[in-house]
């Protein structure tokens, strides 16, 4: 059965690796948007999504948190990919010419001790192989692109200089989305559960709210608030833990949760990464 597998940017983004890493040999999607990518879950176009959410450099992909809880999609799996940016010219060019260097603004901080060290402006773009075709357009020996080694070969284009990031740990983690849940029979093994509730608006809420994790022995990987609305009243919790819904200390410590808390809603539960052992 061949997969139709959804992702933002066009062929030779990271997102596009990140499919043919988890899914080989399928259909993959581009998409402009990550809002188009999980509407097309939605909609059945395609089987999943895979959405960037965080990068271990330059932080979270805040669009992506405030599209999740508005999908009605479920979170499957996660997937942890090693970045590794090129900086790619057309041909015949050479590190030395290049004054400008285009890509997404993620990539832009990720890369930004090698861009002030040769002296290159950073040009924001809505994607990274996207600023691959700004080049090849312009065909300008002084502009070059920060993109993936695939983009490269996409686009026909020479690489300049190679894994210029700051880190040599920059890891980029995507879920994967569908528009059905998967829960995985408990086996043993390590799970993440993520779920979202807006906090009551009395004293202690939000620690009486997560208490729950604690007396439980339940651990926290990751807590992040948002506005409602415009707001300054009530936020809403993104909410990351190492539970299986299987377990009496999961069940526990939700149902104290709902006792502090509205409109929880549990996202997904899902096999951890092995990424996360290293």
């Amino acid at each position: 059965m061949n997969l139709k597998i959804a992702y933002q940017g066009i062929a030779g983004a990271y997102s596009q690796i990140a499919c043919q890493k988890l899914y080989p040999n399928q259909t993959y999607v581009s998409c402009l948007s990550f809002a188009e990518a999980m509407n097309k879950v939605q909609t059945k176009e395609v089987d999943f999504a895979v959405i960037p959410v965080e990068n271990s450099n330059a932080g979270r992909v805040s669009d992506v948190h405030f599209l999740l809880p508005q999908t009605g999609l479920h979170i499957v799996g996660e997937y942890f990919l090693r970045i590794e940016h090129q900086l790619l010219g057309i041909k015949g060019a050479k590190l030395e010419d290049i004054k400008t260097a285009s890509s997404h603004p993620q990539a832009l901080a990720q890369c930004s001790e090698f861009l002030t060290k040769h002296h290159i402006q950073p040009i924001q773009r809505i994607d990274t192989a996207l600023s691959c075709q700004d080049i090849i357009q312009a065909q300008d020996k002084s502009k070059a692109a920060i993109a993936s080694s695939l983009a490269a070969e996409i686009y026909g284009l020479e690489i300049l200089a190679s894994n210029i990031e700051n880190a040599s740990n920059n890891t980029t983690r995507f879920l994967i989305m569908s528009l059905k849940d998967n829960i995985p029979e408990d086996d043993g093994g390590k799970y993440i559960t993520s779920f979202i509730f807006k906090a009551k608006n009395i004293p202690a809420a939000l620690y009486k709210a997560l208490g729950g994790f604690a007396t439980n022995g339940i651990n926290i990987t990751k807590l992040e608030s948002y506005l409602l609305n415009g707001k300054f009243v009530s936020a809403q919790f993104y909410v990351e833990i190492e539970a299986h819904p299987a377990h009496q200390s999961f069940k526990n410590a939700f149902e104290e949760l709902k006792f502090f808390a509205d409109e929880v809603h549990v996202l997904g539960s899902y096999h951890a990464h092995p990424y996360r052992d290293i």
